[in-house]
C-alpha cells in the first residue's frame, strides 16, 4: 500500500505541470527551475531538523553531484517541456521509456549484461514510443517537432539521471544528501538558463521570474509539486523499499503512466487514441519484462 500511494502521488506530476503551463501560460524553463528550487529548500529544511549530517556530504563527491545537478536540469527541463506540448499523458508514458534505453547504456558503461530478454524490451520500447509520440507519422515531425524530440529526450535524460543514482549508490552517498544535492544543482543551473538570452528567447525577461505575480494558488501548486510528488512520493517509495523487494516494488512504480493517464482523463479530458493505448502497452510490457528480470537476479 506504501508503494501503490508513492505510485499515485508520483502520477499527478504531470498533472500539476500541465496544470500551470496551460492556465497561467507559464513557461517550462521557469517551471522547471521554481520545481528544483521549492524541493531544495524542502529537503534543505527537513533534513536540518531531521537529520543535520545529511546536509554534508564529502568534498571528493561534489564534482559527481554536480554532474547529477546538471543530468536533472536536463531530465526537468525536456520533461516539462513535452508535458506542456504532448500533454500529462503522452509525456508521461514516453519518459518511461527510459528503463530500456538505461539497459543498453548501462550495458555500454557498467558492462552490463544485454540478454535477449533486454534486446526484446528495448525493442518493445522503441516500437512503443513512435506509435505513443506519432513519430512514425512524417507529418508529425513537422507539426509537433519540439513536442516529439522533447518527449523522446525526456526518455535518454531519464535514463541518464537513473544511471547516476546507481552510480551515486555505489559511491555509497545517502540517498537524502543526493536528493538535496541534485535538486540544488539543478536549480541552480536552471536559474542561469533563465536569466540568460535561451530564457529570454523563450518569452522570459530578468523581471519575469516572478512570473506568477500574485496568483496565490498558482504558487501553492508548485510548493504541492515539490513537495507532493518529488519529495512524498520519492520518500514513500524509500520505505515502501524496507517491506518489498526491488523487483516488486518497481513493478508497481510501473503503474504511473497507467495511474497518469487516468488522471489527465479525468481531470484535464486528455484521451490516447488507440494507436497510442497500444504503444503504451508496448512500453509496459517491455518494463514488466526488466522488472521480472531484475526480481529475478536478486
Amino acid at each position: 500500500m506504501i508503494c501503490l500511494i508513492a505510485t499515485v502521488i508520483w502520477s499527478t506530476t504531470a498533472i500539476f505541470i500541465r496544470y500551470l503551463t496551460q492556465t497561467y501560460s507559464m513557461p517550462p524553463l521557469l517551471l522547471a527551475f521554481w520545481r528544483d528550487f521549492f524541493t531544495s529548500i524542502t529537503v534543505a529544511v527537513a533534513l536540518a531538523i531531521i537529520s543535520r549530517p545529511l546536509l554534508q556530504v564529502e568534498r571528493r563527491h561534489l564534482a559527481f553531484l554536480a554532474g547529477y545537478g546538471l543530468a536533472l536540469a536536463f531530465l526537468n527541463t525536456s520533461w516539462t517541456i513535452s508535458v506542456a506540448l504532448n500533454g500529462a499523458a503522452v509525456s508521461t508514458v514516453l519518459v518511461y521509456s527510459s528503463p530500456a534505453v538505461t539497459a543498453v547504456v548501462a550495458w555500454r558503461l557498467f558492462g552490463e549484461r544485454l540478454d535477449r530478454v533486454k534486446v526484446a524490451a528495448v525493442i518493445l520500447s522503441l516500437l512503443g514510443c513512435a506509435l505513443v509520440s506519432g513519430a512514425y507519422l512524417p507529418g508529425m515531425w513537422q507539426l509537433n517537432l519540439i513536442g516529439v524530440t522533447t518527449g523522446l529526450l525526456s526518455g535518454l535524460a531519464m535514463a541518464i539521471y537513473n544511471l547516476m543514482g546507481k552510480a551515486a549508490s555505489l559511491r555509497q552517498i545517502n540517498p537524502w544528501s543526493t536528493l538535496l544535492y541534485s535538486f540544488t544543482g539543478a536549480a541552480a543551473i536552471l536559474l542561469v538558463i533563465n536569466l540568460s538570452s535561451l530564457g529570454q528567447a523563450e518569452g522570459l525577461a530578468r523581471a519575469d521570474l516572478l512570473w506568477l505575480g500574485k496568483a496565490f494558488t498558482a504558487w501553492i501548486v508548485l510548493a504541492i509539486l515539490a513537495m507532493g510528488p518529488t519529495i512524498a512520493g520519492y520518500g514513500l517509495y524509500i520505505v515502501s523499499l524496507g517491506y518489498l523487494p526491488a523487483g516488486v516494488a518497481n513493478l508497481i512504480a510501473t503503474l504511473e503512466p497507467v495511474f497518469t493517464a487516468i488522471l489527465a482523463y479525468l481531470l484535464l479530458a486528455e484521451r490516447l487514441s488507440a494507436i497510442q493505448l497500444l504503444g503504451s502497452a508496448l512500453i509496459a510490457a517491455g518494463i514488466v519484462l526488466l522488472r521480472i528480470q531484475e526480481g529475478q537476479a536478486r
